[in-house]
């Protein structure tokens, strides 16, 4: 590998940005992916010299890419890692790493196997008040450790596709453990459901270690002014981290002591002392970024994979301690990305995803694990079944009917009026368009209104369809006709209506 290391970037929006600007200042930055084009519109504008790309797939395609930055919801970064990885590139991902422990240990396993470097976005290792915490602890200036809180508060930006502790609480969860030096023998956690049912947006999780420290995090998006502050105490000091103040008051030392006075404890206060941070200062971000680049040259970092791989465990047993009071976590929920929207009164079964500038109205149901791909528009009053896929572009107009496990290709077009005048409303006049278990309707295809299209059917790209299709027929043209018959599979059946792919049988006309 040449000195330069070449790197991708997916995902450039909320906190994407951030890593773009610190790896085009390292010389690293080569593509940046993201599916919205405003988005990759300002990035060429700002990097000039730097490519763009929608296509995930396609940018691990690219053989001058070294790395990938992975900065996208949650839900996704463990299909994402995998696949980079496969594909021979070295990883940066932004935490959580994964959203099960099983899911994580694949990635670290599959790493290693594949000899490259996954680092995880745990930014406060890099920060410099948690390295002058890390000295004074390695010098015994504070002492024995006794206690660990962290308050990490603000209002917003609240999340749909994961609850408050896997959104907020990673960051602090990997410093107290890297301070700490161990894994918690107790986790218990209490949250608070407030704005949703079933995502918390409170939650206070206490961490009890076998060598006798015990931890506090308090997480929330429902705060009135942001709190991003650490307290560590010893038995000698007190040492105070405020990430929300001024450099030279980020990090406060308290030389407390405790003394026992007639069998009673009586505290002992002093002035605190700021510790300047302005003469090792840099920016956390760009530290890290740096820290990413050397790992790939062969130099140890402090939030490796099996790092990850620790704090996912803790913020798992987090979550279950949850769970038995109710509340779950984001694997039981469905994906909304923050640029959709769903209506209130529409049921989302779990599992399922909604990606970029979507809107859901209100009375629609979606199965469980349905995809809804970037622009799509469903409803009113819409039903999509189970493990549906429908691609971009697309609106499933109240009157449509998708059934388990059909696909809808790119811009594929439905109505409900068979003649409809802009000046005469005709919502009485919908007519009910059937699209049956299993069927395909290919890319850019018309489905007239009060059509059924059949089980397992196979619509052709460009195809208008003014007429009912039959179980597993295969039509395409304008207007469609009958030309075959398809498998379940996928694949079109020879003239004794058997796949030549799977080997199953119809009996069909």
């Amino acid at each position: 590998m040449a000195d330069r290391i070449n790197l991708a970037l997916i995902g450039a929006g909320y906190w994407g940005k951030n890593l773009a600007r610190n790896f085009y200042q390292l010389n690293a930055l080569k593509i940046v992916c993201d599916p919205s084009q405003e988005v990759l519109a300002a990035k060429r504008q700002k990097y000039p010299d730097v490519e763009t790309s929608v296509s995930f797939s396609d940018t691990l395609l690219c053989p001058d890419i070294d790395a990938v930055v992975i900065a996208t919801p949650a839900v996704m970064h463990y299909s994402m890692v995998k696949e980079s990885l496969i594909a021979g590139k070295h990883v940066f991902v932004e935490k959580p790493l994964a959203m099960t422990e099983k899911e994580g240990s694949e990635l670290v396993a599959l790493a290693r196997e594949k000899r490259k470097t996954l680092f995880v976005g745990h930014i406060l290792q890099y920060h410099p008040a948690i390295g002058a915490i890390r000295d004074m602890l390695r010098k015994g200036e504070l002492g024995k450790i006794q206690y660990i809180y962290s308050n990490r508060l603000n209002l917003g930006k609240i999340r749909r596709e994961e609850n408050i502790l896997w959104s907020f609480a990673p960051h602090d969860i990997s410093v107290i453990l890297s301070l700490v030096n161990e894994e918690p023998s107790s986790v218990k956690v209490v949250g608070s459901n407030i704005l949703h049912p079933h995502i918390a947006d409170t939650t206070l999780t206490h961490l009890q270690f076998p060598c006798g420290v015990a931890a506090h995090i308090f997480v929330s998006w429902l705060h009135p002014f942001k709190e991003q502050k650490l307290v560590v105490v010893g038995d000698r000091r007190m040492v105070v981290f405020d990430d929300t103040a001024q450099r030279e008051n980020k990090l406060v030392v308290y030389p407390h002591n405790i003394l026992w006075q007639g069998g009673l404890p009586v505290p002992e206060k002093k002035e605190g002392v700021p510790i300047d941070l302005t003469p090792v200062w840099e920016e956390p971000l760009l530290v890290e970024c740096r820290a990413f680049l050397d790992a790939i040259r062969g130099k140890p970092c402090s939030t490796d994979g099996e790092e990850g791989l620790r704090v996912l465990r803790v913020l798992q047993r987090a979550q279950s301690d949850m769970d038995k009071t109710g509340i779950p976590g984001p694997s039981q929920e469905y994906f909304v990305h923050e640029t959709s929207a769903v209506d209130p009164d529409c049921l989302i079964g779990k599992g399922a995803k909604i990606w970029h500038f979507s809107h859901i109205l209100k009375g629609t149901k979606i199965g469980e694990k349905a995809n809804i791909g970037q622009n799509v528009v469903v409803g009113p009053n819409g039903i999509v079944g189970a493990n549906v896929k429908i691609q971009n572009n697309v609106s499933v107009y109240e009157g449509v009917i998708l059934e388990d496990d059909v696909f809808c290709g790119p811009s594929c077009v439905f109505t409900n009026v068979v003649n409809p005048r802009s000046a005469i409303p005709r919502k009485n006049e919908y007519k009910t368009t059937l699209v049956r278990k299993g069927a395909t309707i290919g890319a850019n295809a018309t489905i007239l209104c009060g059509t059924t299209i059949g089980r397992y059917a196979f619509v052709g790209a460009g195809a208008v369809v003014t007429k009912d299709v039959p179980d597993h027929g295969l039509v395409y043209g304008n207007p469609a006709t009958l030309q075959g018959w398809m498998c379940e599979c996928g694949c079109r059946l020879d003239k004794n209506n058997r796949c030549g792919a799977c080997g199953k049988t119809f009996a069909l006309p």
